[in-house]
């Protein structure tokens, strides 16, 4: 059956793969940026999530055209790479409260609905530097570490309740983030990929599908890479 979907950060990247893969299998989805805009047939959102009253308005209207948000991915991110000793004060804190607290506050808005119906799906898109560590990245790792820690404290508060909390952890993906990085810097990272290529926002996408379908249902608390074996399970 159709399902209200909301994707943080649909308009580009692995959002707006995500958002068009839950399109593609008939759901009602809608999509949040801080710039309007999102796929064909998404109803788009503007929205900052480091500010709990955007979110709480952009939920009011996401619920009044698709029904309470039954499948929420949390995806909206930033990154100010700089190594630590050169790193601001406001630029650590930035990335924390965008990456992490925009989670925490989508999910917070996000949870009484699925509590009512007793069903749910909380995804969070981390990252392998979440994991395993980049340097120049330390507001950046730390702010898709914590997301694991919030996704397994939720699926210890929910699980009862039949709502499932995962995250899904990206290596080196074409985005225009990473397009943004020196030609000479994505061929080293590329290299160091078993698999031989950076992924594509469809492939993170597809473990996304997953993690909302059913054959996931008992699924919770997971962290799956999607990193072509970069990490090799962290």
């Amino acid at each position: 059956m159709s399902r209200s979907v909301l994707v943080t950060g649909g308009n580009r990247g692995i959002g707006l793969a995500v958002a068009q893969a839950f399109l593609a299998a008939g759901d009602r989805v809608a999509v949040t940026g801080r710039a309007a805009g999102g796929p064909e047939g998404a109803l788009a959102v503007k929205c900052d999530v480091t500010d709990a009253a955007q979110v709480d308005t952009a939920f009011e209207e996401v619920e009044a055209a698709n029904g309470p948000v039954e499948v929420l991915v949390s995806n909206a991110g930033i990154a100010e790479d700089s190594l630590l000793l050169r790193m601001a004060e406001d630029s650590f804190r930035r990335v924390l409260d965008t990456n992490l607290g925009g989670a925490f506050r989508v999910a917070r808005r996000a949870c009484p609905g699925m509590l009512r119906s007793r069903w749910g799906r909380l995804i969070f898109v981390s990252s392998v530097a979440g994991l395993s560590g980049t340097a120049g990245q330390a507001n950046y790792a730390a702010s898709k570490a914590g997301m694991v820690g919030l996704a397994r404290s939720l699926a210890r508060e929910f699980g009862s309740r039949n709502i499932t909390s995962n995250v899904v952890a990206p290596g080196f993906v074409t985005t225009d983030m990473t397009a943004a990085l020196p030609q000479r810097r994505r061929a080293e990272m590329v290299r160091e990929v078993p698999l031989a290529r950076a992924g594509r926002p469809e492939d993170v996408a597809g473990a996304v599908a997953w993690l909302a379908s059913d054959s996931a249902a008992y699924v919770t608390g997971s962290v799956i890479p999607v990193d072509g074996g970069l990490g090799m399970g962290h």
